[in-house]
């Protein structure tokens, strides 16, 4: 079972924190905190994809670097990269120089393109892979759900490519679906009280 660190208030936080000094900020400001913004959800679902085998600490410190080099993650501009895009960012030594990642980013922005002419946002898309509250799961038990495997296994139908099912489960912990917070961190009541006052994108 996880335990808690202490925060530089003093107060506890999830253990995970205690791996870097930047992760206290991200931890309280921006994780597990609900988001129905399109472009933030499309970033974080790039960003999951290029963690795959990395930590996160690698991927938060380049977090900047990887707005600019994707232009702040508009899908609408990304899904317009040409090849000349890919060997532009394979030699941006500020982000991640993976070709299949860089790749998949642009399928993934063209896909975001079709997916919202077909459901309306990402935003509605996404929150109806919401799980139940009656979904019984202690916080930072596991690393994929049944719900972050059908959420993984639509997309890919739809043609979205480094989405598996721990990648997914992942951006539905830090974009607020569910609230992973273990029970004696001081975000977990935050988080709870913006999830009840959050109005579910439809």
């Amino acid at each position: 079972m996880p335990n808690t660190v202490e925060g530089p208030d003093g107060k506890p936080r999830c253990g995970w924190c205690a791996a870097a000094p930047e992760f206290f900020d991200y931890h309280d400001r921006e994780w597990g905190f609900p988001v129905d913004d399109d472009r933030r959800l499309f970033e974080k679902l790039c960003l999951e994809s290029f963690q795959s085998g990395l930590s996160w600490r690698t991927i938060l410190a380049k977090r900047d670097n990887f707005r600019k080099a994707f232009k702040n993650f508009d899908f609408n501009k990304v899904a317009r990269f040409s090849e000349q895009d890919v060997e532009r960012l394979l030699q941006d030594a500020g982000i991640v120089r993976h070709r299949g990642k860089i790749e998949a980013v642009i399928n993934n922005a063209q896909r975001a393109r079709e997916l919202v002419k077909q459901e309306g946002s990402i935003a509605a898309y996404i929150w109806q892979f919401e799980p139940s509250d009656t979904d019984p799961r202690t916080p930072q038990s596991v690393s994929t759900s049944d719900t972050s495997t059908a959420l993984s296994k639509d997309l890919k139908k739809r043609g979205w490519k480094f989405v598996g099912p721990t990648t997914v489960y992942a951006f539905m912990q830090a974009m607020g679906l569910i609230n992973d917070h273990l029970e004696d961190c001081k975000s977990r009541k935050e988080v709870e009280r913006a999830r009840k006052a959050f109005k579910r994108p439809t």
